[in-house]
């Protein structure tokens, strides 16, 4: 699809062009296999947990109110699709790809996504545990309306990322690479690694609340 064009104002944020599911068949746990390509399907009420499903392909799917606790999902690709109310306690999806995915009102628990490759994803009004993307490459991000436990960004490379009124309790940003990512709306209760925020926007407020932090890291003494 074609891009609109952007000011030198927002030229920083996600890019992310609309996702349009239409003509969809309706699709059967039997017709996914493990390592094959399935396309144009809408999944509902599907339960996937425990199914190895590595190296499978994903295009052009919906899958709504689906459960896939303990999936293997390594090495999986899912290219133009939307999840709606996902269920998965444990979601090991190490070394996978989201290509132009929206993720919707779900609830993942522990989301193994290290390695992984994400471009063009939507996450909106999720509860996410524990979210794994150490060594991950991500661009044109965005997670809006969101409670995220603990992300792990330790030594990924983010391009064009932004947090939109969501809670990040712990943000590990250990030798990560960022480039316009936007965390000003996001509410940070601890974060490690802070020498991994260099090319990260943040708002007055966070860096007054991240000033001990950082004086720690420079050395630096504060007293009153």
């Amino acid at each position: 699809m074609a891009r609109s064009s952007r000011t030198a104002r927002d030229q920083g944020a996600p890019r992310l062009d609309p996702l349009d599911l239409a003509d969809l068949v309706q699709g059967f746990g039997g017709d996914i296999e493990p390592g094959r390509r399935t396309e144009g399907l809408a999944f509902e009420d599907v339960d996937l947990a425990g199914r190895q499903l590595e190296a499978s392909t994903f295009s052009e799917c919906l899958f709504q109110d689906v459960t896939a606790h303990d999936a293997g999902l390594r090495s999986v690709s899912f290219v133009d699709c939307r999840f709606v109310r996902l269920s998965a306690p444990s979601l090991p999806a190490p070394r996978s790809r989201w290509r132009g995915v929206e993720i919707e009102a779900s609830r993942i628990g522990s989301a193994e996504l290290y390695d992984g490759d994400l471009s063009g994803v939507l996450v909106t009004g999720c509860k996410l545990g524990y979210v794994n993307l150490r060594g991950a490459k991500l661009q044109d991000v965005k997670f809006v309306d969101c409670v995220i436990d603990e992300l792990d960004l330790g030594g990924a490379t983010a391009t064009r990322v932004a947090f939109e009124g969501t809670r990040v309790d712990a943000l590990d940003t250990t030798g990560a690479t960022l480039e316009h990512v936007d965390l000003r709306g996001a509410r940070l209760h601890r974060v490690a690694g802070v020498d991994g925020l260099r090319g990260a926007t943040l708002s007055s407020v966070q860096t007054v609340e991240l000033a001990e932090l950082m004086a720690e890291r420079l050395g630096i003494d504060v007293r009153d």
